[in-house]
C-alpha cells in the first residue's frame, strides 16, 4: 500500500493532468467530462498505472456526494427569472419524459440483451435521466449558447429528473429482488420523495439563508464550511425522512440563488470551483471503476441501445412531455438532441451492483458505453445542431460579473448619514436596498472603506452609491436617513 505522502502526490499530479485536459477538452470541442473518464481509465487496473479499483459501493458513495454539491451549485446560479417560463415544460421533461424514456430504453434493450423484461426495465431506468454535470458544463461554457427558453429549460430538466431516475431504479431493484413488492408500493414511494424532497429544499434554503445573515462569523472562510456542511444537512436530512434529496439541494440552491446573503458573489464562486471538484473526483472515480476490456464485449449491443436512445426514446419522450408547450418544432428537436447521458446514470448502475440484481455487471458496463456515445456524439454536435436549427444566442460578453453588468450606465449619488438616519447601525444587507443600488465606496474619519454586505453603517458615514437613473438623489436618500 503506498503512503500517504504518495497518495497524496498522485492525487495532485492527477487533478493538474485533469485540469490542463479540461482546457485541451474545450480547444477540441470534447465534454470535459469525457476527457475525466479516460484518465480515470488509464489510472484503473488495465490502464497505464494500474490501480486496482472494484469498489462500487465507494464510487457509488462518493458519486452521490458529488452530485449533491454539483446540483446546489447549478441551483445558485440559476435566477427564478429564467426558469419561470419554463417551469410546467421542465417538470413535464423531468417526470413524464424520464419515464417514456425508462419504458422505451428498457423494452428495446430487453429485445436486444435477451434477456427478461424486468432486467431490461432496470438498464433503461438507470440511462432515463440527462445529467446535470454534463448540462451545466455544455452549456455555460463560453463557446455554447442557445436562445431563450432552451437554456433555462434544459438546465431545469436535468436538475430536476434525477429524483424519478432514483426512484425508478430503486423501485425496479426491489421488483426484481423482491417477488412481494408491488407497483403501488412505487407509487407511493415516488410521492413520497417529491414532496418531502420539495419541501425539505424551500424550507432548507429559506433557512439556510437567515442562517449565513445571522452567523456574524469572524472569519469569511467560515461561511464556505456552513454552506457545506448546509448541502450536507439537507441531503441527509431530507434523505433520512424518505425524500429526494437530490431534488432538495437543488431547489435549496434556486431559493438561496435568488435571495441576498452575506458574502453572496464569493460563496457562488466559491460552489462554482468545488463542483468543478466534485465532477473530476466523481468522474476519475467511475472511470476507475470500469474495466475496458468488459466493453469491447458489450460494444455491439451497447451502441444499438445508445443509438435507439439518441434517435428514438428520448424524441418520442421529448414530443409527448412537451406536447401542450409553446415550445416550437425546431427547439423541441433540439431538446431531443440535448439528452445527455453522464454521471448520474453511471452512478445509478452501481445500485445494481451493491444490491446484487444478477446481470448487473452487464448492465454496468452497457451503461458505461452509452454515455460514452452519448457525451461523445450529442455533446460534441450540440453547436452544430443549434447552427442548423437556427437556434443559437450571439456569443455573451465574457467575464463580468452581474453587479457590474446592473450599473454600467449609471450615476453617482452621495450620501451622508445624519442623526436619526435609517441606516445608521445597520449592516447594509439588512438594509434590503433595490438591486439597482450599489455601495461603491465609504468614507468614515477620514479612511475609506469598500464595504461588503457585513458592513455595518454608522452616523457620520459619507457613502458613494451607484444608481440606475430610475432613481434621483432624493429618492436615494430617503432610502437611507
Amino acid at each position: 500500500m503506498l503512503a500517504m505522502e504518495w497518495l497524496l502526490f498522485l492525487a495532485g499530479i492527477i487533478l493538474v493532468v485533469s485540469i490542463l485536459a479540461s482546457r485541451l477538452s474545450g480547444l477540441l470541442g470534447v465534454p470535459a467530462l469525457v476527457v475525466f473518464l479516460v484518465i480515470g481509465m488509464l489510472v484503473g487496473s488495465e490502464g497505464i498505472v494500474g490501480v486496482y479499483f472494484d469498489n462500487a459501493r465507494l464510487a457509488q458513495a462518493i458519486g452521490i456526494a458529488a452530485m449533491a454539491f454539483i446540483l446546489f451549485s447549478g441551483g445558485l446560479s440559476t435566477p427564478t427569472s429564467r426558469i419561470k417560463p419554463v417551469i410546467w415544460a421542465g417538470v413535464s421533461l423531468a417526470s413524464i419524459g424520464v419515464v417514456l424514456t425508462s419504458l422505451l430504453a428498457g423494452l428495446f434493450a430487453a429485445w436486444v440483451l435477451d434477456q427478461p423484461v424486468m432486467v431490461g426495465l432496470l438498464l433503461g431506468a438507470v440511462i432515463s435521466s440527462t445529467d446535470a454535470a454534463a448540462v451545466f458544463s455544455i452549456l455555460r461554457s463560453r463557446s455554447m449558447h442557445l436562445k431563450e427558453p432552451l437554456e433555462p429549460l434544459l438546465e431545469l430538466e436535468s436538475g430536476s429528473n434525477d429524483p424519478m431516475a432514483v426512484i425508478l431504479t430503486v423501485g425496479l431493484i426491489g421488483l426484481t429482488t423482491n417477488p412481494d413488492a408491488s407497483l403501488l408500493s412505487l407509487l407511493g414511494m415516488l410521492v413520497v420523495q417529491l414532496v418531502v424532497g420539495a419541501l425539505a429544499g424551500y424550507v432548507g434554503g429559506r433557512l439556510g439563508v437567515g442562517l449565513l445573515n445571522n452567523l456574524r462569523l469572524q472569519q469569511e472562510g467560515l461561511y464556505s464550511v456552513a454552506t457545506i456542511a448546509l448541502v450536507s444537512l439537507i441531503y441527509g436530512g431530507t434523505t433520512v425522512l424518505g425524500g429526494s434529496g437530490f431534488l432538495a439541494v437543488y431547489l435549496a440552491g434556486i431559493v438561496m440563488g435568488n435571495r441576498d446573503f452575506i458574502h453572496k458573489n464569493s460563496l457562488v464562486h466559491f460552489h462554482d470551483g468545488l463542483a468543478w471538484l466534485m465532477q473530476i473526483a466523481m468522474f476519475l472515480t467511475l472511470g476507475l471503476l470500469v474495466f475496458p476490456s468488459q466493453l469491447v464485449k458489450v460494444a455491439g449491443v451497447s451502441l444499438a441501445i445508445a443509438a435507439f436512445l439518441m434517435l428514438v426514446a428520448r424524441p418520442v419522450a421529448v414530443f409527448i412531455s412537451l406536447a401542450a408547450s409553446k415550445i416550437s418544432l425546431r427547439e423541441k428537436v433540439l431538446v431531443s438532441w440535448v439528452g445527455l447521458r453522464g454521471a448520474a446514470p453511471i452512478i445509478l448502475a452501481t445500485f445494481p451492483l451493491v444490491a446484487g440484481v444478477p446481470q448487473a455487471s452487464r448492465i454496468f458496463d452497457v451503461v458505461f458505453f452509452v454515455v460514452l456515445t452519448s457525451v461523445l456524439i450529442q455533446g460534441t454536435t450540440i453547436p452544430l445542431a443549434g447552427r442548423w436549427l437556427r437556434l443559437n444566442a450571439p456569443k455573451r460578453p465574457a467575464a463580468m460579473g452581474p453587479s457590474l453588468r446592473e450599473h454600467m450606465s449609471e450615476h453617482l449619488v452621495d450620501v451622508g448619514l445624519t442623526d436619526g438616519a435609517k441606516a445608521a447601525g445597520k449592516r447594509i444587507l439588512d438594509l434590503h436596498l433595490p438591486r439597482e443600488l450599489l455601495l461603491v465606496l465609504i468614507e468614515r474619519d477620514g479612511v475609506h472603506i469598500v464595504p461588503t454586505g457585513s458592513t455595518e453603517l454608522m452616523v457620520g458615514d459619507n457613502i458613494l452609491i451607484a444608481a440606475n437613473h430610475d432613481y434621483d438623489a432624493e429618492h436615494i436618500r430617503q432610502l437611507l436617513i
